[in-house]
């Protein structure tokens, strides 16, 4: 199954660029890091929540990923809501201790982002890494 932002005219398929500015601030409570996602179609407007939605992964949409206003500015937007992000990161560097990898302090960020793009998966990550 195509992503719903797909669109067939004329028989002819194309894909729609969406551009996301993904903010990652602390959420005191939580004690971790939490992501927010403001979009934008080709055209630079401003995508709705609802359009975002098609983004999301729909067992995670309005549970893990919610709509609330961005801490500094108060605009809405939808984040990934932090609950189980310390329970996630764990589980992950877990893993990678069982497959004899030691994850560094350096690739935390990765890691979280890897855990976020399962949240979202149409946003497209570089994972790529000097060794």
């Amino acid at each position: 199954a195509k992503p719903a932002y797909f669109i067939a005219e004329a028989g002819v398929e194309e894909e729609q660029i969406r551009t996301y500015d993904c903010m990652i601030a602390y959420d005191k409570f939580y004690q971790t890091p939490r992501l927010w996602l403001f979009g934008y179609t080709e055209q630079g407007t401003p995508l709705k929540p609802a359009q975002i939605w098609e983004d999301v992964v729909r067992v995670h949409a309005k549970d893990t990923v919610t709509v609330d206003p961005f801490p500094s500015t108060k605009v809405p937007m939808v984040s990934i809501h932090p609950c189980q992000h310390a329970r996630v990161m764990k589980k992950t560097v877990d893993a990678m201790l069982e497959e004899g990898r030691d994850p560094r302090p350096d690739q935390a960020l990765s890691i979280f982002l890897k855990f976020i793009s399962g949240v979202v998966p149409t946003i497209n990550y570089d994972f790529t890494v000097d060794t």
